[in-house]
Formats: structure tokens, sequence, C-alpha cells
């Protein structure tokens, strides 16, 4: 009997991996896998989804106006430039349906997030991955390996799992120097995070190829709510209009996500322990011996000798109930990514690596 046969490249894609969450025969785990934000979301953002709880037998906003009108509000923005998605994978995925096709090509970096590839096979399109630059996105790079087939970009800045980020002016040189039918994509899920870094809106608002993507799970603790968005010309913006599912934003969703954005006391309290304890972890990390680049983000690439030792420490940090990422998929089989938890979290996972270099793990 004859079976349904799926389009080429989509038995090529391997199903994405996140962080884990738990450990056999391990009680209260640390959970470092996932740059989660250690703080949770806000209680006003938990106070909104207990109210529009009472609307659940409502549909939502179709476009999620109200959200919109907050973002543009919150950044200076133009509300009718923002298109909204369930996380911003999925505006990922649009943008690749949208632009990109058999035949065509999508580029990102070695070390980049592992749903482009996805988000580029699942549109039947060709993934073509650039080399950085000792963990550091290459603008050269992603030139070079331009050809008329190119219709989409990814950038991560900064970037995940590295951490590592580029300025704005080496965003705005490749957006000028690339080709005219391509779509260059800023994702900034961690924006925030990278301190002197303003995050693309005002290249995805004076260009007509480019598009910045944020995301509420990172900084704003709603990852469980899958909210993201998206900023670019209107012309992309009507784009990914077409092609999201109506109502794709719960109610709830929605007003979380106003709420976290309001309640700007929470995100700076976060911003500000992030950037304290992230610098104090490279730090303890350098003083057993395990190397880190300076992150923009909310986690630490540690690195170690080689790939034995750091799946023999993701071993014994497992053992100990603290989780961390394993990268090899990443390209980085020598590195963990430590996510970068509160005070107690971050000095227990310090001193466990500390045990390991040690000789705990004998």
């Amino acid at each position: 009997m004859t079976k349904p046969i799926p389009q080429p490249g989509i038995l090529d894609i391997a199903l994405y991996q996140g962080g884990a969450s738990s450990a056999p025969g391990v009680s209260n785990v640390v959970k470092l896998s996932s740059n989660e934000n250690p703080f949770g979301p806000s209680e006003a953002a938990v106070k909104a989804v207990a109210v529009a709880a009472h609307q659940m037998h409502r549909y939502p906003e179709i476009d999620g106006a109200s959200l919109r009108a907050a973002l543009a509000a919150h950044y200076d923005l133009d509300a009718d430039r923002i298109a909204l998605g369930v996380g911003s994978d999925e505006i990922l995925s649009n943008i690749c349906n949208g632009y990109a096709g058999p035949g065509d090509e999508v580029i990102y970096t070695e070390h980049g997030f592992s749903m482009y590839r996805i988000c580029a096979l699942a549109s039947g399109a060709t993934p073509v991955v650039v080399p950085e630059n000792q963990r550091v996105v290459d603008v050269d790079n992603i030139l070079a390996a331009c050809t008329d087939k190119t219709r989409v970009i990814f950038v991560t800045n900064p970037g995940n799992p590295t951490g590592t980020f580029i300025p704005v002016s080496e965003l705005e040189r490749l957006a000028d120097a690339m080709p005219a039918q391509a779509v260059l994509v800023i994702d900034g899920a961690y924006e925030e995070y990278a301190e002197g870094y303003e995050g693309g809106a005002e290249l995805a608002a004076s260009r007509p190829n480019v598009v910045m993507t944020r995301t509420f799970s990172k900084l704003f603790g709603l990852g469980g709510m899958r909210v993201g968005w998206a900023y670019a010309d209107r012309a992309i913006i009507d784009v990914l209009n077409r092609l999201r599912n109506p109502f794709n934003l719960s109610t709830i969703a929605i007003e979380a996500a106003k709420a976290a954005l309001a309640d700007t006391a929470h995100t700076k309290r976060c911003l500000t322990e992030n950037a304290r304890l992230r610098a104090w972890l490279s730090g303890a990390l350098e003083a057993h011996g395990v190397m880190s680049d300076r992150s923009g983000a909310n986690f630490v690439l540690a690195r170690f000798d080689d790939e034995d030792e750091a799946n023999a420490c993701e071993d014994y940090l497992r053992s100990q109930g603290l989780l961390v990422r394993r990268v090899a998929g990443y390209g980085l089989p020598n590195c963990l990514r430590i996510t970068v938890g509160d005070e107690p979290s971050c000095r227990r996972v310090a001193h466990a690596i500390g045990a390991f270099k040690g000789g705990a793990r004998a």
C-alpha cells in the first residue's frame, strides 16, 4: 500500500531538544539549562493571568492589538510595524515560509540557534552554515556565503549558546551589503541583557529588508506563555500576518505580557541581579580554570579542556542536582551553557565545578 510521503527536507529535521528539567534519582534539582529567569514572572503578570482566566470562554484579540500598542508605547515604535507570534519561534518559521522555498538558501552561523536549520528545512530551503570567529558572528564570512539563492540570513545577537554579540554598526554593514532579495533577521531574544546594545529596532525601522525579533520568554519570565514579536517594514509585517494563525496568542498570554512589560521595577531588578551574578559566576569559574567569553545574555558558556571533560563535568553536576546544557549539537563539544540563576544557585554550581576540577568526580 502506498504511504504518504512528506515534503523534501522534513525528514532531515532533528527534533529540537530543550534543556533538561529532571535528573534520575535526584530531587530538588536546580535547573540552569534553559536560560529561564530565576526570579520568575512579575507578580503583576501573575495577577493579570488570574483576572484574564475569567474570560477563557471568549476568543482573544485576533491581532493582539492591545499588546502591539503597549509594545509601541514602551519602546517608542510604530504599532503597525509589529507582528506577534507564539514565541519568536513562530515568527522565525513564518519568515522562512514567507521568503524561502525549494532552491533557495537560508544562512545562519555555526553556533546559531538550532531552530534556524529546522525552519529552513521545513520551508524546503537549503540551510547554509557560516563559520564564526572565535564564537563571534563574522559579517565578512556571512557576506562571502551569500549568493543569488540567498533569501534569509539569521543572526542571533547576543548569540545562543555563545553569549557574544556584535555592535549595531556591524549589523548595519551586513544589511547594506547583502543581496537585495534577502531578509536579515536579527534574533534578539537576549537583547535586554546586553549592556550598550540597542537591539536592532532602529535598523529595522530604516531598512526594508531587516526584521528584529524579540521574546517575553527570557527577561520577562513568560517562557510558559509563548509570546514573541517582530518589528520590520510594513510589507514584511503584512507577510507575517498573512501566515500566522488567527487568534495565535491567547487572552491570558496577551494580558500577562502587557502586565510584565509595565512592571519596570521587576525587570530592572532582574537585569541588575543578572549583570552582578553573571560577572561573579564568570570570575568564579575562571578561578577554577574554566574560561568563558564576555556574555551579553543571561548565561555563560563555560569552556573545558575537551569534550570528555565537559561531558564528565555535566555528569557530575547532574549527580549533584545541578542541570546545565551540553552544547555539542551547536558545534561546541568542549563547552557547557550555564544559566545565570539566583545567588544560591550560582554559588552552588561554581562550588560544584570547583570540586569537579579538584578531583571530586573520582
